[in-house]
């Protein structure tokens, strides 16, 4: 009934730490990802090793080798189906926001008790590239991504990070697809970027109760517009 345990590869440690950069948005999509041999020398490994945990990555659809340029982080779609969910299913936008409203509110409580200095740091970051995006006239949807992610890995809760990571690509895409719709109504985006602001401040505060609140308010915002200028997809 038992079997032996089996000590990780390098090449898991290597991959999971690649994963983590990605979905932390410390590369970004459209970025050009560092070199095998680059890899390797930072991270004191083979460069046969770092190609193995490549390789998965490019199998996740996370990275992508363009012939002669080299290999780059290319954005999620939901096509990679990362759930499992029957392909012949069709996801709304709205079915992910009601998910995410049981999923973060919980996280961010838990992002506010237990982030890091460091952790804050990286939703600072992640907000003012949000802030400097829209005021380009662009979305912004690649540092909003990071910066529900970054909460994530602020809960310390491996169930939580575990469920987020699988959960990437759905966030990605629903992140991007809601944000084309409020562009369409350019003040809606100065209250989400005043949301995320408001959320970060809770978690700066360590207030859990407030956290909770300025999320569910962001997510509820989004998702009653969403409701009020789409249809919502036949099943």
């Amino acid at each position: 009934m038992l079997t032996p345990i089996k000590p990780k590869r390098i090449s898991d440690l290597v991959f999971e730490q690649l994963r983590d950069v990605i979905f932390k948005g410390q590369i970004r999509p459209g970025h050009q990802f560092m070199t095998e041999r680059e890899l390797a020398e930072n991270l004191g490994v083979s460069r046969p090793t770092v190609r193995e945990a490549i390789n998965r990555l490019v199998a996740l659809g996370l990275l992508e080798h363009r012939q002669g340029q080299g290999t780059f982080v290319v954005s999620p779609t939901v096509e990679h189906n990362p759930l499992g969910m029957p392909h012949n299913e069709k996801i709304s936008l709205e079915d992910l926001l009601e998910v995410r409203l049981g999923l973060e509110c919980n996280a961010v409580a838990m992002a506010a008790r237990r982030a890091t200095d460091e952790d804050v740091r990286d939703m600072e970051k992640c907000l003012r590239e949000m802030s400097a995006r829209m005021a380009a006239g662009e979305l912004g949807g690649n540092a909003d991504v990071a910066f529900h992610m970054a909460i994530a890995y602020a809960t310390k809760n491996m169930v939580q990070i575990h469920i987020m990571k699988n959960f990437y690509d759905l966030l990605f895409y629903g992140i991007k697809s809601n944000l084309q719709y409020l562009y369409t109504e350019p003040a809606t985006l100065e209250t989400v970027m005043r949301q995320h602001n408001d959320i970060l401040e809770a978690i700066r505060g360590r207030d859990s109760e407030q956290a909770s609140l300025s999320m569910r308010d962001h997510i509820a915002f989004v998702l009653e517009f969403m409701r009020t200028h789409s249809e919502r997809p036949a099943r």
